[in-house]
């Protein structure tokens, strides 16, 4: 009987040690954590920026720039072929000069804008046309002095106009290519200027001298006066007769 009373006791004592919080947590084994499988390495996105139309095509220039490189392609024809002129036509030894002037440095600066217009998709001349074509017109018809004097003042007038427009774009073009080419060509342009104002008042000055020479040129008659004029008329009276009356008609 008390062997069985012992043994309950000792059944319900492990029964209530085993059910005890305490004795669970310091006999249950905590679980390993599973690893984290290592996340697979990302491929890195290419940082280039893809190409675009306004990287990989021209800017195109603005109506304002537009316009002036139809302008200064125009008058940097116009420029050569009446330089071309001038040395064929003109009578003063400074006109052929400043003429040969005009085709060499407006063709330089002609092949300096032909490739700007290009990639401007801006098409430019390449023959005389309008106002250009009427100037070169009525100045073919011309020789001498007259060629020389209305030449150069067509020249002063279209420099004029240059150097304003020139300078205008290289402070105000928006294109910088275009600007550029305005601004590394307007000191020429200033000095076609100036050379143009020089030549042209010499050619005024020798035009109006040739033409006084040949007004106040011509020849003479054997009594000094110019040729055509009368000589001077004489009162010369007949010499008296031997008997000293007076001749008939006295």
């Amino acid at each position: 009987m008390r062997q069985s009373m012992t043994f309950a006791m000792m059944t319900a004592l492990a029964l209530a040690v085993g059910t005890s919080p305490t004795f669970a947590q310091s006999t249950t084994t905590t679980p390993q954590s599973t690893p984290t499988p290592q996340s697979t390495p990302r491929t890195p996105q290419s940082t280039a920026t893809p190409k675009t139309a306004e990287t990989t095509e021209p800017a195109k220039s603005s109506s304002a720039d537009a316009s002036f490189i139809k302008e200064a392609a125009t008058g940097g024809l116009a420029e050569v072929e009446l330089g071309r002129l001038a040395t064929q036509k003109a009578d003063s030894a400074d006109v052929k000069r400043f003429g040969q002037r005009m085709i060499d440095d407006h063709s330089k600066a002609n092949d300096q804008l032909k490739p700007i217009a290009q990639q401007k998709n801006v098409a430019v001349p390449t023959e005389l046309t309008g106002k250009e074509k009427s100037l070169y017109d009525r100045l073919s018809k011309l020789s001498g002095p007259a060629f020389d004097a209305a030449y150069m003042r067509a020249m002063v007038d279209d420099h004029k106009k240059d150097v304003s427009a020139f300078r205008k774009e290289s402070e105000r073009g928006k294109d910088p290519e275009v600007k550029q080419f305005a601004t590394s060509t307007l000191p020429t342009l200033e000095d076609h200027l100036k050379m143009a104002q020089t030549t042209a008042g010499a050619a005024a000055t020798s035009g109006q001298s040739k033409g006084q020479s040949k007004g106040t040129t011509g020849t003479t008659s054997d009594h000094g006066a110019p040729a055509g004029t009368p000589p001077p008329a004489t009162d010369t009276a007949p010499p008296p007769s031997p008997s000293g009356v007076p001749a008939p008609g006295r």
